[in-house]
């Protein structure tokens, strides 16, 4: 039998001295040593395709309520604590580590509008259809000890929202008008009022903690003041507004979510035209909340989804939605920046990822360093069309997608007969209108 064996020769790669260098065979191909930007070009592609294959954010579902979660709250100090208020007055505190109901407390009769928690983390308030403020501690009572409210407040109208102040023991609710309560007082300290129509929400600034927006069903969105006994100044919008948010970061913007499909970026500053539109929803968008950074938000609709925004930009970045998900009427980001909740129409609430595609639990030092590179990667290559196409594709319902496909088409006809318009009249008597301020009607000071 022939055996072939290998052979080197020594002078090759065993030195000469110690104090040489080691030698290091090496195959000079140009096709095995392409440049370093088609090489990161490849591994970018690569992770883009592996974020995709890893998206998997559904966590888990909150099922116990009898009803539809109408409101959610955060606790401000346990990051495991959420408290969600159901269409039938039913109050329940979640433990999100074990994803298990701790408390339930029959809070109100009819729907629970709205709840708050204190900024110290002891106590909440909720508010309701029976006409009543409620605070309730936070711990469960003791045994023997009966469920009852520390105090409970008797209004002479239906509360619609309810907001705590973020550093004093001071807290505000709206219906008819926007009324500013000390906890210790059965009576309000002001009201404030401008116009005639329900409020549907108010919401204090977390950085200037003295300022509060409201929104009311009149179209308007309403700042004031606390420190005067007067609002400062409304913007009057085409459609209603639900709700709107502050940026925990930046202290003059907020974004409201309209009944028009679309979210509003606005600086509270110049409230003649939003700094952002932000359209993708196929439906009246209900709630939005802020990430603690401040660079994104998300936003719950009737349209069965929830998505993901960048502050600075006019489209989604994430869509998240399931067979069994109805009409999500309430959201919330998690204070560790990590995970969404919603909750919706079918009694349930949803947990899901922030980051579709991130690896949960303890990662090793290589593995985040491999992160951050692939990361670092995408961005890098981000406009290019093949890794563009890749990173923005989704799966929709085909609702939402037919609603899409429908609405392009509806937008485009509007542009083509503007045009048209504007090519048979008089120069200049048809003005062009930015997409930003076409939805202002006014701005009232």
């Amino acid at each position: 039998m022939r055996v072939k064996v290998l052979s080197r020769n020594p002078d090759d790669y065993v030195r000469e001295t110690k104090l040489d260098l080691q030698r290091v065979p090496r195959n000079y191909d140009p096709i095995l040593h392409p440049f370093e930007v088609p090489r990161e070009y490849t591994r970018a592609l690569n992770a883009t395709k592996l974020e995709r294959v890893f998206a998997k954010p559904f966590l888990s579902s909150l099922d116990g309520h009898r009803d539809g979660v109408n409101c959610m709250a955060k606790h401000p100090k346990s990051l495991s604590t959420v408290l969600s208020g159901a269409c039938d007055g039913e109050v329940k505190i979640w433990n999100l580590t074990k994803r298990q109901c701790i408390r339930t407390i029959q809070a109100h009769e009819g729907f629970v509008r709205g709840m708050c928690a204190r900024f110290c983390g002891t106590s909440f308030f909720t508010v309701g259809d029976d006409k009543t403020v409620k605070q309730w501690k936070m711990e469960s009572p003791e045994y023997g000890e009966e469920e009852e409210p520390i105090h409970t407040i008797l209004g002479k109208t239906v509360y619609t929202g309810i907001d705590h102040h973020w550093k004093d023991a001071v807290f505000a609710t709206c219906g008819h008008q926007v009324d500013i309560w000390d906890e210790q007082r059965t009576s309000p300290m002001c009201s404030l009022t401008w116009g005639f129509d329900s409020i549907s929400s108010v919401k204090f600034n977390p950085v200037e903690t003295y300022l509060l927006g409201s929104c009311a069903s009149d179209r308007n969105i309403v700042l004031y003041d606390m420190r005067k006994s007067t609002p400062l100044k409304k913007v009057i919008l085409n459609m209603r507004t639900n709700t709107i948010c502050w940026n925990p970061m930046e202290a003059f913007i907020f974004t409201a979510a309209n009944e028009d499909y679309n979210l509003y970026t606005f600086d509270m500053r110049y409230l003649e035209s939003p700094v952002m539109v932000h359209m993708d929803h196929v439906s009246a968008v209900l709630d939005v909340d802020y990430s603690p950074t401040g660079k994104e938000f998300v936003s719950a609709s009737f349209d069965k989804s929830v998505r993901i925004f960048p502050v600075n930009k006019g489209h989604s970045r994430e869509v998240y939605h399931t067979k069994r998900m109805q009409h999500v009427i309430t959201v919330k980001w998690t204070s560790d920046n990590k995970y969404i909740l919603c909750g919706s129409d079918e009694m349930n609430i949803r947990l899901w990822k922030a980051n579709a595609s991130e690896k949960l639990g303890v990662l090793t030092p290589r593995e985040k360093a491999a992160m951050n590179y692939n990361q670092k990667l995408k961005q890098k290559f981000q406009y290019h069309p093949k890794i563009r196409r890749i990173a923005q594709h989704r799966h929709l319902p085909k609702s939402i997608f037919c609603q899409i496909k429908e609405q392009r088409i509806m937008r485009e006809a509007r542009r083509r007969k503007e045009l048209n318009r504007r090519k048979h009249s008089k120069p200049g008597s048809v003005p062009i209108v930015s997409e930003r301020k076409k939805h202002i009607v006014a701005v009232v000071k």
